[in-house]
C-alpha cells in the first residue's frame, strides 16, 4: 500500500528479525507496474520515543524503468463462426535469478517453476499447429514477471477483450508426480467454473485423470497468472501437479532440470492437448467465473 503522507514508523527492537528481512528486501529494490507515489514511509528499530522527539531523514531513491517482454504467439481459428473466440495456454518463462548462494550455487534456474510449463506451452502450440484444425483462435503466452507480481499476465488481460476468451489453460510446475499419483494433475479453482468437469469428461477412457486442487489453504487459484483473467469472468484455471506443501526444491538453486521427471510431464501435456479438444473445436464452452467471487484473494 502507497504512503499517502509521509511517515516515520517505530518498530520494537523485540521485531529485530522481521525488520531485517525488511532491510534486506529494501536493499534489492522492487518492481512495479506503477510510478511510484511522492510520500515515503521510513521505518525505525528502536524502542518508543518520547512526545517532543523530532526526525530528520535523508534518503535517496533511484527510478529506472525496466522493459520486459510476454512471448505470444497466435494461431488464428479456421471457422469463420468461432474465429474471434479465443482459448489461452500459458505459463510463466521468469524465475528467480540469482539469490543466496548454497554450496556456491547462488542461480535459480526454475526448471519446474515454470520452465515444465512453458515447455508444455510450445509443444502445444506444435501440436495444435500440426493438427491445424483448430475452430476456435489459440493464443500460447509465456508471461514476464509471474514471480513479483504478475505483471505480464495483468498486461497482457488488458490488450483482450475478456469476453472472447472462452477459456484459460494456465500450466504451473508439472515436473513431479502429483499427490495423486502418475497420469493425474490438480487443477486450481476447481468448483468456480465447470472447466474442469469438461476436462474430465474428456478424458474418460484414457489413464488421466484431472483432480481438483488439494492445497486449498496455499490459494494456488489466486497465486499464478490466471488470476488476473479469473477476475474478468473468464474460466482460467492453472493444471499443476507440484506437491507444494513438501516440495523442499520450491523456489531454490536446487530446481534444475536433472530434478523433474519427464516422463510426467508428457503424460500432463498428452491430457492437455486431448481434454483441450472440445474446447478447442468450439464444441464445448465453459461457464463463466463470477468476477465478484474472486475479486480479492482471500
Amino acid at each position: 500500500m502507497e504512503p499517502t503522507e509521509n511517515l516515520i514508523v517505530i518498530l520494537d527492537p523485540a521485531r529485530a528479525e522481521d525488520f531485517q528481512r525488511l532491510v534486506d528486501y529494501t536493499k534489492r529494490g522492487r518492481l512495479t507496474a506503477e510510478k511510484p507515489g511522492a510520500y515515503s514511509c521510513v521505518v525505525a528499530l528502536m524502542t518508543t520515543p518520547n512526545a517532543g522527539v523530532k526526525f530528520r531523514v535523508a534518503a535517496n531513491t533511484i527510478v529506472r524503468p525496466v522493459e520486459i517482454r510476454n512471448v505470444v504467439g497466435v494461431l488464428p481459428g479456421k471457422d469463420k463462426d468461432r474465429a474471434a473466440e479465443m482459448v489461452v495456454f500459458s505459463s510463466h518463462y521468469d524465475h528467480l535469478g540469482i539469490i543466496e548462494p548454497v554450496a556456491g550455487d547462488k542461480i535459480a534456474n526454475g526448471a519446474d517453476d515454470d520452465a515444465s510449463g512453458t515447455t508444455a506451452v510450445v509443444a502445444l502450440a506444435e501440436y495444435f499447429k500440426k493438427k491445424n484444425d483448430n475452430a476456435r483462435t489459440l493464443v500460447f503466452a509465456a508471461f514476464t514477471a509471474e514471480e513479483i507480481g504478475g505483471f505480464g499476465s495483468q498486461y497482457f488481460s488488458r490488450q483482450l477483450d475478456a469476453k472472447q476468451i472462452m477459456a484459460m489453460f494456465n500450466i504451473e510446475m508439472i515436473g513431479k508426480q502429483s499427490k495423486f499419483g502418475p497420469n493425474t494433475a490438480f487443477i486450481t479453482g476447481f468448483d468456480k467454473s465447470d472447466f474442469g468437469k469438461l476436462l474430465q469428461r474428456n478424458l474418460i477412457g484414457t489413464p488421466f485423470r484431472f483432480e481438483p486442487d488439494p492445497y486449498p489453504e496455499q490459494n494456488l487459484f489466486y497465486r499464478s497468472d490466471n488470476a488476473t483473467l479469473a477476475r474478468l469472468g473468464v474460466p482460467a484455471h492453472t493444471i499443476s501437479t507440484d506437491q507444494i506443501p513438501t516440495d523442499k526444491r520450491y523456489h531454490t538453486v536446487d530446481d534444475e532440470i536433472e530434478t523433474l521427471d519427464l516422463a510426467n510431464m508428457t503424460a500432463v501435456i498428452t491430457a492437455i492437448a486431448r481434454s483441450s479438444a472440445g474446447i478447442v473445436s468450439g464444441q464445448q464452452t465453459p461457464t463463466r467465473i463470477n468476477p465478484e467471487a474472486v475479486s480479492q484473494r482471500p
